[in-house]
């Protein structure tokens, strides 16, 4: 073995690389002018589903976007494999600027958000008329998401033939807020299709509501090329379905220029996230009148301008009322 002295060159020195941190670091990041853009249509464990051009193309998110996630309905740029045969594998170097985003909480006092869809236009709350009966409720929660979430929101009612629509849709006519009205034998007949089917064309339309509504029955016939398993059940005692859809998932619009993002069954739609001033926004002929409220103001206080703003004739009572209402929405529970 070879021995050393005092006086040792350092070139005579045997070192050992180490394992670790081998490779000079730099923050510098490919930027992958050539990726290919890609709509994110399903996300599974980790493996997104994309549609690049005509080809569905199987990916995963790469390492450099950290903890950002892509969602449903996200723009991505792909690279890698993209030709979209059995177990090839691409990679989403970057998620493109939203136009709108559809976040939920598990409940109002959960910080954490959940983005259900990106990009969509709209926004489809689907609710039965009976079986299950209606939750006012959760409407007015999606409808507050779909505000603050920049979509434009629709009402979708079905199961006509057992309950009448009048009270539900008098309760959100001063909303103006579009509508469809079904019945069971009209889907299975494929005749109201037509009339769902002239507020979606040409946009991006996300589905929700709460299980056994009707909703991705609703879905399979507007989508007929890829069916999913429908419910077919409400128990009897919770009047409550059960969940068969377990993921969203995007769907073009057969025959059509448009999309539909089937969203699984809602138990219950926190709104932590939303910042109660972003609603106002819904309120076009009420939002002048905002210029004299108080700092911070909730729009339902004795100081609140809004009141002296009707009373001279800006807007209708039932404006105010509705907008208090849907404000009021994150301070109750569903069920209320």
């Amino acid at each position: 073995m070879r021995r050393y002295g005092k006086h040792t060159d350092e070139d005579d020195i045997r070192t050992r690389p180490g394992r670790r941190n081998t490779r000079p670091r730099t923050n510098i990041r490919p930027k992958h002018d050539d990726a290919a853009e890609g709509l994110v249509l399903t996300v599974d464990r980790g493996r997104l589903t994309c549609l690049v051009e005509d080809r569905v193309v199987l990916a995963m998110k790469a390492r450099e976007l950290g903890r950002k996630a892509a969602v449903v309905g996200d723009r991505v740029a792909i690279v890698g494999d993209l030709t979209g045969k059995k177990d090839s594998l691409a990679r989403i170097v970057r998620i493109e600027k939203r136009t709108s985003v559809l976040r939920r909480t598990a409940d109002d006092d959960d910080p954490y958000e959940r983005v259900v869809v990106a990009n969509a236009d709209q926004l489809a709350v689907v609710t039965a008329l009976a079986d299950p009966e209606p939750r006012p409720r959760l409407i007015d929660r999606c409808l507050v998401a779909a505000y603050a979430g920049g979509l434009e929101p629709l009402l979708v009612l079905t199961k006509s033939d057992l309950a009448p629509p009048d009270k539900l849709l008098e309760l959100y006519g001063h909303l103006d807020i579009p509508y469809v009205v079904t019945s069971r034998e009209e889907l299975e007949k494929g005749t109201a299709l037509a009339r769902v089917r002239e507020q979606l064309d040409g946009k991006i339309t996300a589905f929700v509501g709460h299980s056994g509504v009707g909703k991705t029955t609703l879905v399979n016939s507007l989508v007929p090329e890829e069916q999913r398993r429908t419910t077919g059940h409400v128990n009897a005692v919770t009047g409550r379905g059960r969940h068969t859809t377990t993921s969203a998932l995007a769907l073009p619009l057969s025959g059509g220029d448009g999309w539909v993002v089937d969203t699984p069954g809602l138990r219950s739609f926190g709104l932590h996230h939303v910042d109660p001033s972003q609603v106002i926004h819904a309120f076009p002929d009420l939002e002048p009148g905002t210029e004299g409220c108080p700092r911070a103001c909730s729009h339902d206080e004795p100081d609140c301008a809004l009141d002296a703003w009707v009373a001279e004739g800006h807007a209708d009572p039932a404006r105010l009322y509705s907008l208090r209402r849907l404000l009021a929405t994150r301070e109750r529970k569903e069920g209320d």
